[in-house]
């Protein structure tokens, strides 16, 4: 009744995919270099570039490639410039959007979380300074993983653990789909 058509995985076929697995995570926990998009407002700039360069900080227990927007795009056209970021974003892993009065009311920041978390991307919010901004908007406190301070120590692990959630949870969801 309703059989499987004998398409099924043996044990040893199950064994191997899950030595497999163990592996790829082990070898994921290893990693230390994570793809992150920035999101934050264009008045912010000089703030995200503090945040690039702790990352360059040979001290930084995190690496990680930066695919954000440097220079805004020469055009007007808003559908050009969100398929522009969409690419970016697809190369990463994380957004991490840069907490400011500005970006929290940016109808830009709000569409990149909003696509980011679409396309299966962790996020988190990172402010500076020791407390946390009054009045985080829903979208971001919805979307978010976390929030926390621009520290070395805070972020860094945020991002990495955002970054390995999602692929183990991803990696289940194959190995869910295969064993069926």
């Amino acid at each position: 009744m309703g059989g499987g058509g004998g398409y099924g995985f043996s044990p040893t076929d199950k064994k191997t995919l899950e030595e497999k697995a163990k592996e790829r995570i082990k070898s994921a926990e290893k990693a230390q270099s994570r793809n992150v998009f920035i999101s934050f407002a264009h008045e912010d700039m000089d703030e995200v570039n503090l945040l690039r360069g702790q990352v360059k900080n040979e001290r930084s227990d995190l690496k990680f490639s930066d695919y954000s927007v440097r220079k805004a795009f020469d055009s007007k056209d808003s559908d050009y410039i969100k398929r522009k970021i969409c690419e970016k974003i697809e190369k990463t892993s994380v957004t991490m959007v840069y907490l400011s009065n500005q970006s929290m009311n940016s109808p830009w920041v709000k569409w990149e979380i909003e696509k980011s978390k679409e396309m299966g991307k962790g996020v988190i919010g990172v402010y500076k300074g020791d407390n946390s901004p009054a009045n985080i908007p829903k979208h971001i406190k919805d979307n978010a993983s976390s929030i926390v301070t621009n520290s070395e120590k805070n972020y860094p692990t945020s991002i990495q653990n955002i970054s390995d959630m999602l692929f183990i949870e991803k990696l289940f969801n194959y190995l869910h789909i295969l064993l069926q």
